[in-house]
């Protein structure tokens, strides 16, 4: 116990994660809520795209790619948590405030699967927990945005390796939304779009203003450092 308690005042910027519970919360509330007379998302590009069941394995990787990167940041960086965290907050709230505004859904699912095997199987579960309404944006696009961001703005990760890594990793993600027909193309358009805008909130007009006082609030402490040495 004692050294929960020591990890914890060592690492207090862990509190953000306390969002993610709260999202949870709002998500399956309105996941109950709208079944139905939903606005219909897909359009005809979305009957071009085919269906493929082996996406749900990177479709469901989504889940342990932002919590990887988050007990990451807990413990490595603090600040960048923080941004993270802030990066998710702002878009998924945006996302769960639009729905409930606007309900939404696509109706893409096949009626039946074609083929009986593991990937079928486990996307079947993953239709039964998390259903076809309440797609516009994608949160799914949105997570993948808020992680790949992390990664580029960390300076643990900043090598290409870590960088490559995960715009590919995400890019396959994003792919999969439309190949399991979780999501229609415009969902995947406006998750792009709102992630994007949480970026640049985040990153540069926060951030930047956040860089510029840590970098002041450094300097005073060198200065009197510096002062009391003399």
């Amino acid at each position: 116990m004692e050294t929960v308690k020591k990890f914890i005042k060592e690492h207090p910027h862990m509190w953000w994660g306390l969002y993610l519970p709260v999202y949870l919360t709002m998500f399956f509330i309105i996941e109950h809520l709208i079944t139905d007379n939903y606005w219909a998302t897909q359009t005809a590009i979305d009957d071009y795209i085919p269906f493929c069941e082996w996406f749900i394995f990177p479709y469901d990787a989504w889940a342990f790619l932002l919590v990887a990167i988050g007990l990451y940041l807990i413990i490595k960086d603090g600040e960048g948590f923080r941004r993270y965290m802030w990066t998710i907050m702002i878009t998924f709230t945006t996302a769960t405030v639009f729905c409930a505004l606007v309900p939404n859904g696509q109706d893409l699912r096949p009626a039946v699967m074609e083929h009986h095997n593991i990937a079928a199987w486990l996307l079947q579960n993953t239709y039964a927990l998390d259903t076809n309404t309440n797609v516009f944006p994608s949160v799914h696009v949105l997570g993948v945005i808020a992680a790949v961001s992390a990664v580029w703005h960390t300076p643990g990760l900043r090598k290409w390796g870590w960088r490559a890594g995960s715009l590919a990793l995400g890019i396959v993600i994003i792919a999969a939304t439309l190949f399991v027909k979780q999501h229609a193309f415009i969902d995947v358009l406006a998750g792009l779009f709102v992630g994007a805008l949480g970026d640049i909130i985040v990153y540069v007009v926060i951030g930047k203003k956040r860089d510029r006082l840590m970098a002041e609030g450094k300097r005073l402490r060198y200065g009197s450092c510096q002062n009391a040495d003399s």
